[in-house]
């Protein structure tokens, strides 16, 4: 079996993004080690690990207005993000940067980009909510913003600040994290923040409308390590319940437990989430419904990956995990588990990476830094990184 000196060693000698052979290391180690980031540069100006070939540039700070042309200050503790087409006149091959903001405040902030990757403008596209977390990108290009409270809601959001932001009763009133769409079969799939958290979809019979939509809480019926596990739904009666006793998550007892649901995101017909009670990724076949554990900190043979947060899948189908705790650092991993630090921010170990996001073209990666290097300023800051992204498939042929 191949232990995790020589799975570094080898991913070092085949990647072009590697700089030098990694430190002999324990195969029962369960920590960080310099051998699993010896393929990352010196930190840059920014504090950055990255890859070789890479480069990073801040693109907005908590308190200041990226723009000129804007008054609105981004916004403190950014959290889940995505990236959408500009597709009006004036700003032709632009794009928008949507991103949450998790504070007492809440609410959700916008990056305007020009076609050249400046920052042109920033705006707000929902107000009055409470601790917006993590959230989801619409196939028809909403932004799904959920609140991390009890009872809170999810709010559909127009990234170009042209409509009103509403909520979403049919998803149902609970402590929210991320949600992911299955536009094939016509579901929401959300993740729920909870140590006692549950696994929902909610299904859209007039998709894309949310018109009849039913939520539903997941049950898991074998082992999930087997590859055979498989998910039964059960309809939840009241969505929006009112009293602690009629929670979403107490509504059915055979409902499994998903420790501290975190990210989730949907690709080429499997939805990836992670929760972070039990340092796990998850791995959904939607057409069947078989439910596996891809990564799991305690038993993985490539274990570098810990507090795990926001999921992202790219174009090319790595998945990245955003690490809050950890040691600050976004980490790829793949369907079969081997999981490879990305970058590593230093001189900010009391914040948390969140909102990956990629351009249409994956040319370009957003994330951000949610309290930045002062846990008691919260000055969080928000990166663009740059880079041969495509050559990242490299790292897993071993």
């Amino acid at each position: 079996m191949t232990d995790r000196r020589q799975f570094v060693g080898n991913v070092l000698k085949i990647s072009a993004l590697s700089l030098a052979a990694p430190k002999l290391v324990s195969a029962e180690s369960k920590s960080i080690t310099d051998a699993s980031i010896m393929h990352l540069m010196p930190a840059n100006a920014n504090g950055i690990r990255l890859p070789k070939g890479f480069k990073s540039r801040v693109v907005a700070s908590a308190g200041v207005a990226p723009s000129k042309k804007s008054k609105y200050q981004w916004h403190e503790e950014p959290d889940g993000g995505a990236v959408y087409q500009d597709f009006s006149r004036e700003n032709l091959g632009g794009w928008i940067y949507t991103c949450n903001e998790e504070t007492k405040t809440g609410g959700v902030g916008a990056l305007k980009f020009n076609a050249k990757g400046e920052v042109i403008d920033a705006y707000r596209i929902l107000d009055n909510t409470l601790y917006n977390c993590a959230g989801g990108k619409t196939p028809w290009n909403t932004w799904l913003s959920g609140e991390e409270i009890p009872y809170g809601m999810v709010w559909e959001c127009d990234p170009y600040g042209n409509n009103l932001a509403q909520s979403i009763k049919c998803l149902g009133s609970f402590k929210h994290e991320a949600c992911a769409v299955d536009p094939i079969n016509r579901a929401i799939y959300l993740t729920e923040d909870e140590k006692d958290g549950r696994f929902y979809r909610t299904v859209l019979p007039k998709y894309p409308s949310y018109e009849g939509g039913k939520l539903q809480v997941a049950e898991v019926q074998g082992d999930v390590f087997s590859g055979e596990a498989k998910l039964v739904w059960h309809d939840i009666s009241q969505p929006n319940p009112k009293k602690p006793e009629l929670e979403t998550r107490y509504q059915i007892k055979p409902a499994s437990v998903f420790k501290g649901g975190e990210g989730i995101w949907y690709y080429a017909g499997f939805v990836y989430f992670s929760t972070k009670g039990d340092n796990r990724i998850w791995s959904l076949d939607l057409d069947k419904q078989i439910i596996k554990v891809i990564y799991d900190f305690k038993t993985s043979q490539y274990p570098i990956l810990s507090g795990v947060d926001n999921v992202t899948v790219d174009n090319n189908g790595i998945i990245y995990v955003c690490e809050d705790g950890g040691n600050m650092q976004i980490v790829i991993l793949n369907e079969a588990g081997h999981a490879i630090p990305l970058l590593q921010v230093e001189g900010q170990d009391m914040s948390e990476i969140t909102g990956v996001a990629f351009s249409n073209d994956g040319s370009r990666m957003y994330f951000n830094s949610q309290r930045g290097p002062s846990v008691h300023n919260k000055k969080g800051i928000t990166y663009e990184v740059t880079g041969p992204f495509e050559n990242l498939l490299k790292l897993f042929k071993v």
